[in-house]
């Protein structure tokens, strides 16, 4: 392994005196499209998950001009499949290995990397460049987007302009704020979108180029240290639509859920009918939140709504607007002072 290091090195000209002036990048590798595998280099099909770490790094040699490269293996499956445990784990990674590096990247698949990315923004404790990273093609079709989105995510990770953004996610030469972006197209490599305030920044032949800031609070500026913490509680989200049914709002109480997020209709409209129901188990202690179905906008308050203990997610789609609320209730289940984090973060 030393000697395949080492000749990778000499293969980018550097020598050993320069690879040690390098920035150090920690990569943890939780697998996804981006390192995935076909039969077929031009087919649909393929599987999540099935490269190594290394086998990326292997990829990617040019990295090696950038950073000193470690990487790490947390998990190695599609992203649907990530869990509150997974995430609990890389925000503890992130925290305990921050002093011994100069920035993380994250390899993570598409379908949730915006949910993992807006969790570590608020539970990350460290000032240091976090980025998370996905393609939108397995590694074994022609015109792979991860290995160009992996460099660019280190590129990003190695920048001192990175700090302080709070978490961020590289693709398709953008880079984005954890608490925006999100997926929009099924297949597309340009799917993601910061739809509220737009990309934080773009990549381009080696350098990032930062347009703005996020305003909202983040990682060492949250009360959210998870390090103490082996799970979450339990919220769900509910989806509006049409004669919603109710007996999920129910169910979700009933099975100890803490919180309900609502994904309502327009600007977090609930039926009469549910709103009914879900106020019964607000009155049971299960803080609801009035998120959006829509793609973009605020959940602005309602008068006449909000004063039976709603709370209203702002521009907080309803996956984060959940996660938002879990990491909440570790702290309080009081209405106020969840309105005031939903301000905030």
């Amino acid at each position: 392994m030393r000697l395949k290091k080492w000749a990778s090195l000499l293969l980018c000209g550097l020598s050993a005196s320069a690879f040690a002036e390098l920035p150090k990048v920690t990569i943890l590798a939780t697998g996804g499209t981006i390192a995935g595998a076909g039969k077929s280099a031009v087919g649909a099909t393929y599987e999540p998950g099935q490269l190594t770490i290394q086998t990326l790094i292997e990829a990617v040699p040019e990295m090696q001009e950038l950073a000193a490269i470690k990487g790490e293996q947390v998990a190695n499956i599609g992203s649907p499949n990530i869990t509150g445990e997974i995430w609990l784990n890389l925000a503890k990674t992130v925290n305990a290995q921050c002093a011994e590096t100069d920035g993380f990247v994250i390899t993570h698949g598409t379908d949730t990397i915006e949910e993992t990315a807006y969790f570590l923004n608020l539970t990350v404790k460290c000032d240091k460049p976090v980025v998370l990273v996905g393609s939108m093609r397995p590694a074994t079709e022609k015109s792979a987007d991860g290995p160009l989105n992996l460099y660019n995510a280190v590129v990003v990770a190695t920048d001192k302009a990175s700090a302080g953004r709070g978490v961020l996610l590289v693709l398709n030469d953008q880079v984005f704020d954890a608490r925006d972006v999100t997926k929009s197209h099924t297949t597309s490599v340009q799917t993601f979108v910061s739809p509220n305030y737009g990309p934080l920044g773009a990549v381009y032949d080696g350098k990032v180029d930062y347009f703005r800031t996020p305003v909202h609070k983040h990682t060492t500026q949250t009360p959210f240290n998870v390090d103490e913490l082996n799970e979450l509680p339990k919220v769900g989200v509910i989806y509006a639509h049409v004669d919603m049914p109710l007996e999920p709002i129910h169910a979700l109480a009933d099975a100890g859920y803490k919180g309900i997020i609502g994904a309502g209709m327009g600007n977090g409209s609930l039926t009469k009918a549910s709103k009914v129901e879900l106020e019964k188990v607000m009155e049971k202690g299960v803080v609801v939140v009035r998120s959006a179905r829509t793609a973009s906008g605020p959940v602005t308050p309602d008068v006449n709504v909000d004063k039976a203990g709603y709370v209203i997610s702002g521009t907080l789609n309803p996956q984060k607007a959940r996660i938002l609320l879990q990491l909440a209730l570790t702290k309080t289940s009081d209405v106020e002072e969840i309105r005031r984090y939903f301000k905030e973060y």
